[in-house]
């Protein structure tokens, strides 16, 4: 072959190549991992999508309803929810409490939490109209559930996964509710809750101050499908009541009689203690400043490590059955014995 034609053929087929691989890539970002000198933590969930802050407005007390507006959106089923991303990086899940028929926008409420740890203030302060914002999901890891009757519980905020269900429920299905809150005027959706109700009042109890979980669950129908969401509190006494109950959180379970136990970077050659009452992340990040973490509650992924030793005691509520058998959300999960070897 002619020289001439022989450079333009091997041109040619490197642009091939690297067409390719660019597709490669894009498929896969962090492939060929057997290449990273590093490891990576966390990979994206979902496609990211980019939302317009179409309306922005008071749904109670302290709750602010934020509508999401963008085209051809992807379809959700009640007690799904979406990351949503900060300006500031910082990544907080919002229970969507829209209509799932609406392909054009999704609906999320947010509390203030004045001593939290500053996600639902930069909400409140920060997201306004006429803004776009990244989003993730939707996911759905608190399904409704098909039952002969139906008992919902909620604290405060907690409606709003708990809305959908109830305007999912087909006509003629038995139904209570239970809605306590602080104050009324820190309840968001009364009047939309009241309307659901129809004629049948009785069917709905709002309580200001705590409820009274003996009356709404001694009498339990046989096959009630319980349901909850809500603060700490309150989810852990209902499972009291009702250990079948389905809850959705969105904090991560308290450490409460913790073991300490020690954790082995096995990339880097060092071993951290992790304390009865703290972290494996904290501990991580004070030998390893750099490892990447968002939620910090076990729901956004980003923290997710190779687990190359040791029992897990996971405590996330992301991972498949699948990812666990080989990894952990350093963020919430614990080790079950006394000694943890991750690939770091």
């Amino acid at each position: 072959m002619p020289k001439p034609l022989a450079a333009v053929a091997v041109a040619g087929a490197a642009l091939l190549v690297r067409r390719a691989l660019r597709r490669r890539i894009r498929v896969s970002p962090l492939w060929p991992m057997p290449a990273l000198a590093e490891p990576v933590s966390g990979r994206p969930r979902s496609r990211a999508l980019r939302l317009l802050v179409a309306e922005r407005r008071e749904a109670a007390e302290g709750v602010v309803l934020l509508r999401l507006e963008g085209r051809e959106l992807p379809r959700w089923e009640p007690g799904a929810h979406l990351d949503l991303v900060l300006p500031s990086g910082l990544v907080r899940q919002y229970s969507l409490c829209g209509d799932p028929a609406d392909a054009s926008a999704y609906t999320v409420a947010a509390r203030l939490v004045t001593d939290g740890r500053g996600g639902s203030r930069e909400v409140h302060e920060q997201l306004r109209e006429g803004m776009e914002v990244e989003v993730r999901g939707p996911r759905n890891r608190f399904p409704l559930v098909e039952a002969p009757s139906y008992v919902f519980v909620a604290g405060g905020i907690g409606i709003t996964p708990l809305l959908p269900m109830l305007r999912a429920l087909p006509e003629g299905a038995e139904w209570r509710l239970l809605y306590a809150g602080r104050t009324r005027a820190s309840m968001p959706f009364l009047a939309e809750v009241a309307q659901l109700a129809g004629e049948d009042r009785d069917r709905v109890t709002v309580t200001e101050g705590r409820p009274d979980l003996d009356a709404a669950l001694g009498d339990l129908p046989e096959g009630a499908a319980v349901y909850c969401c809500g603060p700490e509190g309150l989810m852990a006494a209902v499972a009291e009541r009702a250990p079948h109950v389905r809850l959705e959180r969105f904090a991560a379970r308290t450490v409460r009689d913790g073991d300490a136990f020690e954790v082995e970077l096995r990339r880097t050659g060092r071993v951290v203690t992790v304390a009865a009452d703290s972290t494996v992340l904290a501990a991580v990040r004070a030998a390893l400043p750099d490892t990447l973490y968002s939620c910090e509650q076990g729901f956004c992924g980003t923290c997710q490590q190779r687990v190359l030793a040791g029992e897990v005691e996971h405590r996330d509520e992301l991972l498949t059955d699948a990812e666990r058998g080989d990894s952990m959300l350093i963020c919430v999960s614990r080790a079950r014995g006394e000694r943890l070897v991750l690939d770091m």
